[in-house]
């Protein structure tokens, strides 16, 4: 009876090591993700943003605030930024594949926003409070507008998902994607393709 102990004890203890010895090839061989972990905080990204001209510079001011107005005033705002390269996200507070893209977004937002302007629209969060609190803990550099009932949201993506991202070039030619970014990189990419024509 004690002999039976015994091998069992040793075969647990063989396949504990065995184990532990496939999870640390495991970790060794698994690439670190290339966007990082760490979060730009708002005076840091307004330092790399300073000089930014004058309509780039007036978004880099109302960084990570939510702007009343909804759809008129976003509006407004278009026609202000007409002839700029404009990325706008469309989010909400409570969207995970949001929250999840949202490092990209302030990433991206400021390796080319002296070149383009990044809007948000926080479309359909019934609290207006959830979504100042999401932003205090993941800052970006451009402001968003509050869109409770989904209309501006809507009417801007032409979808009623989240999230949705919509770049116009100089010319106001739009593209619209649906679904998040996984990485900062993709989304240069495609601001460099769809926004700046590159």
């Amino acid at each position: 009876m004690n002999q039976a102990r015994i091998v069992i004890g040793a075969g647990g203890v063989a396949l504990a090591a065995l184990l532990v010895v496939g999870l640390i090839q495991l970790t060794r061989s698994s690439p670190v993700p290339a966007s990082g972990p760490s979060r730009l905080t708002l005076s840091e990204m307004r330092a790399s943003l300073g000089g930014s001209p004058a309509p780039l510079a007036a978004l880099h001011a109302q960084a990570s605030e939510i702007l009343p107005g909804g759809l008129p005033a976003l509006r407004s705002r278009l026609a202000s930024l007409h002839g700029r390269p404009i990325v706008i996200n469309k989010w909400a507070s409570w969207c995970q594949p949001c929250r999840a893209e949202f490092g990209a977004f302030q990433r991206a937002s400021v390796a080319e926003g002296r070149e383009v302007a990044f809007l948000g629209i926080d479309s359909g969060d019934s609290s207006h409070a959830d979504a100042v609190s999401f932003l205090r803990s993941f800052p970006v550099s451009y402001p968003s507008y509050y869109d409770a009932n989904g209309q501006a949201g809507a009417a801007i993506t032409d979808s009623t998902f989240t999230p949705v991202t919509v770049f116009y070039d100089r010319a106001g030619r739009q593209y619209i994607h649906q679904g998040p970014y996984a990485s900062a990189a993709r989304l240069e990419r495609d601001v460099r393709r769809y926004a700046l024509g590159a």
